[in-house]
């Protein structure tokens, strides 16, 4: 678009003032020869009369020349006051324009930015969202393989006390096996010793004092017989004792039965084996089946009453 030279006060009023002045000349010059082609008059009062005529139609002409000298320059000052109003309106329009466009850029790169600015803050949102799902993932990872320790260890745990149970379990019972066979052995030893002292006491005692001196030596063999049971029962194996050897030990007793000493009066030549015989016997504290004999074959027999025991008499 092409736009006029925006003109200064001075170039708008230079052709009206060409114009008036130009009219002015003309008039002047009109007047000069009216004046030098005027007729004469006489000196007297018409002279005056048309003086006042001429200055008065001088007058008139003047005016008239001046109001068209003024509507000459009205109508040319007319047009180019609307043409520079016009230019000026335009030249406001424009920079109105102008600023507008100006404003309509500014917004549009505010737009711009926003738009950029929203774009970097999704990107920003997504990368958090996608740093966030693998800080999630490896949580979640970390988790399993806890979890999947943590069953591992609990299985090695339970597997541990299962086999601990299963031990326990074997213990008890080759425990109560050991029990069982120890129990059994005791109650054929208590069943040995009742059908002994059942044996002994199968007859009377007035009886077993009539017979007293004539099976003497038998009775003494059953006792005997108790005694070494009782002892073995109470006897515990050093390991340095073999078959082949024998202690001979002195038994002490009271008439009821109780051991009051025990000593060894000839030794095997193993000092740990003779000890444990005479532990074995003081261990059996008291022998009650003797109260069943008289006193005087227990003061003859069992008061003191040496006995020999070899590693094969004590059940070895």
């Amino acid at each position: 678009m092409h736009y006029q030279r925006e003109r200064s006060p001075s170039e708008s009023l230079f052709w009206p003032v060409v114009w008036a002045v130009g009219l002015h000349v003309i008039m002047f010059a009109m007047l000069f020869v009216s004046f030098a082609f005027a007729p004469e008059l006489p000196p007297a009062k018409p002279v005056v009369q048309a003086t006042l005529y001429k200055l008065q139609s001088q007058s008139q002409a003047t005016t008239q020349t001046n109001q068209k000298i003024a509507g000459e320059t009205k109508k040319t000052t007319a047009p180019v006051y609307e043409t520079e109003q016009l230019e000026q309106k335009k030249a406001e329009q424009e920079k109105v324009a102008a600023k507008a466009a100006e404003q309509k850029k500014a917004q549009e790169a505010q737009k711009a930015e926003a738009a950029k600015k929203a774009e970097a803050d999704k990107k920003a949102a997504e990368q958090k969202k996608l740093a966030d799902v693998a800080k999630k993932q490896a949580a979640d990872e970390a988790a399993k393989k806890k979890a999947a320790e943590d069953a591992k260890k609990k299985a090695a745990e339970e597997a541990k006390k299962k086999a601990a149970a299963e031990a326990a379990k074997k213990k008890a019972a080759d425990d109560a096996k050991k029990k069982a066979t120890e129990a059994a052995q005791r109650k054929a030893v208590e069943d040995k010793k009742a059908a002994a002292l059942a044996e002994l006491l199968s007859e009377d005692v007035g009886r077993q004092q009539a017979i007293a001196d004539t099976v003497g030596d038998q009775v003494a063999g059953s006792l005997d017989d108790l005694i070494v049971m009782l002892v073995s029962q109470q006897w515990r194996r050093p390991p340095s004792a073999r078959n082949g050897m024998s202690v001979e030990v002195l038994i002490e007793m009271l008439p009821d039965g109780t051991i009051t000493n025990a000593s060894v009066t000839r030794s095997s030549g193993d000092s740990p084996f003779d000890n444990s015989a005479v532990q074995a016997v003081r261990n059996v504290g008291r022998i009650a089946e003797m109260q069943q004999l008289d006193r005087a074959t227990f003061d003859r027999l069992y008061r003191q009453r040496r006995a020999v025991f070899k590693p094969e008499d004590l059940g070895l």
